[in-house]
């Protein structure tokens, strides 16, 4: 399955930090950290996301290099994009969206993607 990036208008969302951002860690026995095609660091940030409607969902995002931003901070993802993701184990399929940012900067302040 080919993944394509689907943007999202973060425009009518409201994100709030709820852990602070940490390396993304791909191997647990080892510790090897995630990295980007350029070699940064990978970090992780789970946001509240809260929709014009009220409704509340957790995410995970990833963004390269570390964010200046803590948990109960209101933030911006600049250059949010989902990617759709399937996996078969066992014979059972699964699949969800993950989530990457260009970077993740508090509320209120500019950034470019």
């Amino acid at each position: 399955m080919r993944t394509i990036p689907i943007p999202v208008d973060v425009t009518k969302l409201q994100f709030v930090c709820v852990r602070a951002p940490r390396p993304r860690v791909l191997n647990q026995d080892t510790g090897e950290i995630k990295t980007d095609k350029n070699g940064n660091t990978v970090y992780e940030i789970v946001l509240s996301v809260e929709d014009e409607f009220g409704r509340i969902e957790l995410v995970k995002v990833g963004t390269s290099g570390e964010p200046q931003v803590s948990a109960g901070q209101d933030v911006t993802p600049v250059g949010l994009v989902g990617y759709v993701w399937e996996m078969s184990r066992g014979g059972e399929a699964r699949w969800g969206i993950s989530y990457r940012a260009a970077s993740i900067v508090p509320a209120g302040v500019t950034a470019r993607a």
